[in-house]
């Protein structure tokens, strides 16, 4: 059955939300994968829960959230989720981890699907290598495609083509993990020279701020440099400004729409994965206490770069608004972005009028909707 014909009512959707994966991001996305399970509308969709082990492996069949969760640095939130269906899924994925052989078993699950619901944070899920797999199977999905998934992913690429859209960046530069080994002393010098200090360093794909510091003084650039390149071998850093921290969600195809801006207000030094996660007295002023005038830039900022990079379905985008001089500046879009329940994405969508339920069950349209266009566009 087509999608389209599936959208139409004749049965429910069946929806595939897969999380976990191998990248630094696997507990978020546990934590993501069970707000969604949570929220989404099962009169509508009929949902097979897919996890991704650390190490590649798919699961399904049972309860793979769980699974997953026993080795997770995170722990579900309290309470509990609704059963899952029962699925025919199970046995196709008892597979060795083995790269082949997942990918070959991650295909065959994904064309049993009439949607996919991706919630796989940072690489390997966000920056479009499971959107290409979807994309061969020809199989809608929520969120970006390949190119919008990997260009926002790579922080270098995506600052790249936010300055060449007239957006606002504030003063970066990036090196390889080769170069810093190689020639510490001259890329010291040129952070010295061209960003000053503070600074922060972090990976270029990656997010929920994990591998991410604050560097003071020349003194903590070694090891600040070294917890980046842990994780990417691209490492980016960025003059540290004083100033606030606005986001705005973003829903839609090829004419997004934007939610109310929201402001965090961190319980650390600056809103870093303890703070995030760990940590609680970090606060989300929905809306942010910011002018009207200051809030139509923003919102306007983000469309902007939604569609410069080409996203489609949702996306996050993060600004800094500077204390002194009240510029702002785009810090990064997220295209998966966090589903907790502390997450602003959709927080944002609720103070807009838009509850988590409805919010899913748009997304999930909205992949439709784009995979009819485009294959409307193909002459298949």
């Amino acid at each position: 059955m087509e999608a389209r014909d599936v959208a139409q009512g004749a049965r429910k959707i069946r929806v595939g939300v897969i999380f976990g994966g191998r990248s630094g991001e696997h507990d978020v996305s546990l934590r993501s994968a069970q707000a969604i399970l949570r929220a989404i509308d099962r009169e509508r969709f009929e949902v097979v829960p897919i996890g991704i082990t650390r190490e590649g492996r798919w699961l399904s069949g049972g309860d793979p959230l769980r699974q997953l969760a026993a080795t997770s640095r995170l722990a579900l939130a309290p309470g509990d989720d609704p059963p899952a269906e029962e699925s025919d899924l199970g046995s196709a994925l008892a597979v060795p981890e083995t790269g082949h052989a997942v990918e070959v078993a991650g295909a065959g699950v994904v064309q049993q699907l009439d949607v996919v619901f991706p919630v796989l944070h940072g690489p390997y899920g966000e920056d479009g290598t499971v959107q290409g797999l979807l994309e061969l199977a020809d199989v809608p999905y929520v969120g970006a495609g390949v190119l919008g998934s990997a260009v926002s992913m790579d922080k270098v690429v995506a600052k790249q083509l936010f300055e060449r859209e007239g957006l606002p960046v504030a003063p970066w530069l990036w090196v390889t993990r080769r170069q810093w080994e190689r020639d510490p002393e001259g890329v010291a010098a040129r952070v010295e020279r061209e960003l000053g200090y503070p600074c922060f360093v972090k990976p270029a794909n990656l997010g929920s701020s994990v591998g991410v510091s604050k560097v003071h003084h020349p003194g903590e650039l070694p090891g600040a440099m070294e917890e980046a390149a842990r994780y990417d071998r691209k490492l980016v850093v960025e003059r540290g400004i004083d100033a606030r921290e606005l986001e705005v969600s973003v829903l839609g195809n090829d004419e997004p729409i934007t939610s109310v801006v929201g402001e965090i207000r961190p319980v650390n030094e600056f809103y870093d994965y303890q703070a995030k996660y760990v940590d609680e007295g970090s606060e989300l002023l929905v809306p942010a206490p910011i002018t009207q005038e200051q809030s139509d830039t923003v919102r306007e900022m983000a469309v902007r770069a939604f569609k410069v990079v080409d996203a489609a379905g949702m996306a996050r985008v993060d600004f800094f608004l500077e204390r002194n001089t009240g510029t702002i500046y785009i810090n990064e879009i997220n295209t998966i972005p966090g589903f907790t329940q502390i997450s602003m994405y959709p927080i944002l969508w609720e103070a807009s009028g838009l509850s988590f339920r409805e919010l899913v069950s748009r997304l999930i349209e909205l992949a439709l909707e784009r995979h009819a266009e485009r294959r409307d566009g193909s002459g298949v």
